[in-house]
Parts: structure tokens; C-alpha cells; sequence
């Protein structure tokens, strides 16, 4: 082996290697990028769920960030002993579901951006994931 190389690279990167990370970081940079536009996007986006028959309905945003809760008190027996329960039972059965679809809906957003690239632990931190 002559002096000052090793395994025959000369120091450099083998098979072309080196001009592929410039393009490999260009395309991280406008994942980023696209990232950074669809969680802007996200947080104006809205979904809706309503639970016990219209009762309680419930808007979050992509951010998971609650929006409105409307209650229609026509659908709510208040001559039943127990409508406090019943009532304070759907809150927080719309909320959860409103989260989990929230949840569903951002995952999908990034999932069309990252091809899953995400769930690689190296890309997920460059990516700032």
C-alpha cells in the first residue's frame, strides 16, 4: 500500500459518494423545508367530532389545540339525575377522539412528506424529528 493511502480511497470518498451527499443534503433541506410548511398548515387545519348524537361537538386543530366546544343543550337530559356525569362522560370521550384524529391527520402530513424516513433514527434527528 503506498504511503498516505488507505484501502486504496486516496482519502476521498469511494464510488462518487461525495457528490451524492450534496444532493442527499439538499433534498433533507427541502424535507425541512416541507415539513416546516405543512406544521404551519397544520395549525390552521381543523377537525370535528361529535359524540352522543350531536350533543357535544368539538374543533382541534392539527396542533392538537382545542378550538370550540358547543354543547346542544336540547340533546342533554337535565331532568335525569345524572346529566352532569353524562355531559362532563361525552367532553371528555369528544376530546380524546378529536385528539387521536388530530393525531392521525398531522402523522398522515408528515408521512407524505418523510416516505417514512422518519422512523429512521438518524434522518428523524436531522430532520429535527
Amino acid at each position: 500500500m503506498a504511503k498516505g493511502k488507505r484501502g486504496g480511497f486516496g482519502g476521498g470518498m469511494p464510488g462518487g459518494m461525495a457528490g451524492g451527499m450534496g444532493g442527499m443534503m439538499k433534498q433533507i433541506q427541502k424535507m425541512q423545508e416541507d415539513m416546516v410548511s405543512a406544521q404551519e398548515a397544520l395549525e390552521k387545519e381543523t377537525v370535528e367530532v361529535s359524540v352522543g348524537g350531536g350533543a357535544v361537538k368539538i374543533v382541534i386543530s392539527g396542533h392538537q389545540r382545542v378550538q370550540a366546544i358547543t354543547i346542544n343543550k336540547e340533546l342533554i337530559d337535565l331532568e335525569d339525575e345524572e346529566w352532569l356525569a353524562d355531559l362532563q362522560e361525552l367532553v371528555m370521550l369528544g376530546v380524546n377522539q378529536a385528539i387521536e384524529q388530530s393525531q392521525e391527520m398531522s402523522a398522515r402530513r408528515m408521512e407524505g412528506i418523510t416516505g417514512g424516513l422518519g422512523d429512521n433514527p438518524l434522518l428523524s434527528g436531522l430532520l429535527g424529528g
